[in-house]
């Protein structure tokens, strides 16, 4: 009896151990809203580790069901899920390196270069450090166009017009435009059509897939087509300790999947998101603004004190000075 005893509970370790050994591992992933433009590099990541480890490793996406979006941070440094999404200007002071890259550098880019550069300035050892303190690795950036302006106010023709216009933007865009005497008023990203609505705020500047997600179009008279003040920052990033803990395969197959879902996730936009924004805004008959070159050429300059202020404001904390100029020299290649 005892023999059999014995051979029972080594059969049954053997099992168990074999149960664990195959047992898939499973992430769960904060995002917010719902699945459109913006979350398709998510979305095909996840996708393809599960096409590449057979389903061994899989990316539970909850959309909003984890996290309120500006807390996804917070919930990464604890561990309470082991992906997420983020908007740096929902919490500069938390994240204020990667800030750098929604300053008003006036550069048209394109989403694929956009890329490569957060991408770089993700690699940056003052970036990096920065986000240890919240037990996070940025995995990879969610490249967005320059942002744009919807207004329900008269259509512009001279910039003096942006004084006293209440305006829903990133920090970067807002800096420029503030100058100008517009001022920023925030508003939940769910919010806006209805502030809009309401008289809450005249106008939103956001990329393409949002204006569509938020319809501001139905409402505005007027839609800018060259503001070229910058964009949002939005990486993907990944509990650190979570991300060591992974077989070397199955980080093989996360890290070896983020090119090709960045690439998705481009296509998709320029081809999609971009596409129905433009065709929303004519439908809906907005006037296009476009700023003259010297409008443009004041833009820049005003661009400039706050690219400034942005070096200034950082100095104490890291070397904003470096990091500075190694984005700018990126934006320039």
């Amino acid at each position: 009896m005892k023999i059999k005893h014995i051979i029972l509970t080594s059969v049954i370790g053997a099992s168990l151990l074999a149960t664990q050994v195959h047992a898939a591992t499973e992430w769960n992933v904060s995002l917010w809203g719902k699945q459109r433009a913006f979350t398709e590099n998510v979305e095909k990541l996840a996708a393809l580790v599960s096409s590449k480890t057979n389903g061994e490793f899989k990316l539970n996406i909850s959309y909003g069901g984890l996290s309120k979006s500006k807390e996804n941070l917070d919930g990464i440094s604890f561990g309470a899920f082991e992906m997420a999404q983020f908007c740096s200007f929902y919490h500069s002071d938390k994240n204020p390196t990667i800030t750098v890259t929604e300053l008003p550098f006036a550069k048209d880019v394109s989403l694929a270069r956009s890329a490569e550069i957060y991408t770089k300035v993700y690699q940056n050892p003052i970036v990096i450090k920065d986000l240890a303190r919240w037990n996070a690795t940025i995995l990879m950036p969610t490249p967005m166009p320059q942002y744009n302006i919807v207004s329900k106010s008269e259509p512009m023709t001279e910039l003096s017009e942006f004084s006293g216009l209440r305006v829903r933007g990133p920090g970067g865009i807002m800096g420029v435009l503030g100058k100008l005497g517009a001022v920023k008023t925030g508003v939940p990203f769910s919010e806006v059509r209805q502030s809009m609505d309401s008289g809450v705020i005249d106008a939103a500047t956001f990329a393409p897939h949002a204006h569509v997600a938020t319809k501001t179009f139905k409402v505005g008279k007027w839609a800018s087509t060259n503001l070229n003040l910058g964009s949002a920052n939005c990486p993907v990033v990944v509990n650190t300790d979570a991300l060591n803990a992974l077989s070397d395969s199955n980080r093989q197959a996360l890290l070896g999947s983020v090119d090709e879902a960045i690439t998705f996730y481009v296509d998709n936009y320029n081809n999609n998101a971009t596409k129905k924004y433009k065709q929303a805004v004519k439908e809906a008959g907005l006037v296009s603004v476009t700023f003259s070159p010297a409008q443009t050429a004041e833009l820049d300059q005003l661009a400039t004190s706050v690219r400034a202020a942005w070096i200034k404001k950082y100095a104490d904390q890291f070397d904003s000075k470096a990091l500075y100029d190694f984005t700018e020299d990126l934006f320039n290649q």
